[in-house]
């Protein structure tokens, strides 16, 4: 029986048995990402139970913005924590703090930047996400507010993924897990108590962020494993770079899925006037599932991120058993966690849809078919985001990157597009499991030849690197 060492530091990633660090790193990572889906899931529930149906589809037209926060949040987090854990695994601690710096600085003025923009192109950027007249006024209303909360989002969402490359993984659940809480308590106050309707659902949203942010920026100032000093703040290219190289994965993968969204609200909203649902139907159906759907991307998405900081390390200490290790693990459990997702979402989808509201009998015809036809390849959907973090985390992030657009991009786009002429509304639903499919195959293939490779690199390497311990 593997003896359980107690070890101070990064070092424990190098040490510690891998399926403890798996534990340890997974779980606060998926109540990280739950938590930051519950915002939204929240929030539609009670918009949902206030204003209706165009209270649904209104939070999905602004959900592309939501989207490129997390997107920015990843490119900066995890760009930030890989280059962190990769430069300490190689024994480079001051550089590994300038990394930090850099990426925590970062999060935020991106962040800023992102609300000035919003702020100064609402209207045109919303007709853009897709918004029929009828749903604009309410998608107004809500995004003008939750857009100020941009910088803290970005900041919060982005530290998480630094404070648990410096060993705390705990620590930032905690943030999350408190953004929400307040959000969660506030939704209900705000909208039913004080009659505020979609604002309200908003400025409960922004100060759960705010809250969230603080507590990151309280832990910057004390850090596990290294001390951040002002100098290290400092944006320099040579460390600005390397994390937005190493987080350009994720980022990819988030801007993919925006610009998905953005098609398929147009689709839903042009090819549903078309049908027998009408142009909301489609619409508010479409982004509660695909909010349902995310609760399930966010468990398999935590997953990756807690492999990355242990593959990022072990890859950079030349510990290849224990890399491949990580790998296989992580991707086993994921595929559980698909496994039990398509029954869910198969045998359930009238219930699930219900919980967010009354509708007509189009709307609930459209959501159920909807639900079983789109996400018929959730069983297979564990594999692509567990790879593609892989291979950023061990600093290839071309292949990351590369595998980050075959789903939305190179797959789901093209189909969205094309399926809808010739099937019409039928056809978008179609599109989903088919680029599932391809996507799942495409990293499957990948996967197999990197992993010739770490064989052969283990071969190569001293016996001393691939002892009993490590």
């Amino acid at each position: 029986m593997e003896e359980k060492i107690k070890v101070s530091g990064a070092d424990r990633l190098g040490t510690l048995p891998v399926e403890q660090l798996i534990r340890q790193f997974a779980v606060p990572s998926i109540v990280a990402m739950l938590v930051g889906a519950l915002y939204n899931i929240v929030d539609q529930f009670f918009i949902g139970r206030s204003i209706g149906e165009l209270g649904n589809a209104a939070t999905n037209v602004a959900f592309p913005l939501t989207t490129s926060c997390v997107a920015i949040s990843l490119l900066f987090g995890i760009g930030g924590a890989s280059s962190f854990n990769l430069a300490l695994g190689r024994g480079q601690k001051e550089d590994a703090v300038h990394y930090m710096g850099n990426a925590a600085v970062l999060l935020f003025s991106m962040g800023t930047l992102l609300c000035v923009v919003t702020q100064t192109f609402l209207v045109p950027m919303l007709r853009f996400f897709g918004s029929p007249d009828s749903v604009l006024g309410y998608a107004v209303t809500y995004t003008r507010i939750t857009s100020l909360g941009f910088p803290f989002l970005i900041y919060s969402n982005g530290g998480a993924h630094l404070v648990r490359a410096d060993g705390t993984p705990r620590y930032s659940m905690l943030c999350n897990l408190t953004g929400a809480l307040i959000n969660t308590v506030l939704d209900p106050l705000f909208i039913f108590g004080f009659g505020m309707g979609m604002a309200g659902a908003a400025l409960a949203t922004i100060i759960g962020q705010i809250a969230a942010a603080g507590m990151i920026f309280r832990y910057m100032l004390h850090c596990r494993t290294v001390t951040l000093e002002k100098h290290h703040l400092r944006i320099r290219a040579e460390y600005a770079v390397p994390v937005m190289s190493l987080g350009l994965s994720s980022f990819f993968n988030q801007i993919a899925m925006m610009i998905v969204q953005i098609v398929l609200n147009n689709s839903l909203t042009y090819y549903g006037a078309r049908s027998v649902y009408g142009e909301s139907v489609p619409l508010a159906c479409a982004g509660i599932i695909s909010k349902v759907a995310m609760l399930y991307f966010s468990v398999v998405i935590g997953l990756a991120q807690g492999l990355q900081p242990i593959a990022g390390y072990n890859y950079g200490a030349k510990k290849y058993e224990r890399v491949k290790q990580v790998y296989f693990r992580t991707v086993r459990y994921a595929l559980t966690i698909s496994m039990l997702a398509f029954f869910l979402f198969q045998l359930f989808p009238h219930r699930i849809i219900a919980i967010f509201g009354d509708g007509s009998e189009e709307y609930f015809l459209f959501a159920v078919r909807y639900f079983r036809i789109f996400l018929f390849a959730t069983f297979l959907n564990g594999i692509q985001p567990v790879t593609s973090t892989f291979f950023t985390a061990i600093g290839k992030p071309v292949k990351g990157i590369f595998l980050s657009l075959t789903r939305q991009i190179l797959f789901l786009l093209p189909l969205i597009v094309i399926f809808p002429m010739f099937m019409g509304i039928d056809g978008i639903m179609y599109a989903g499991p088919i680029a599932d499919l391809t996507a799942g195959a495409a990293a499957i293939g990948m996967i197999a030849l990197e992993m010739r490779q770490i064989t052969a690199l283990e071969r190569a390497e001293p016996c001393a690197h691939q002892s009993s311990t490590c």
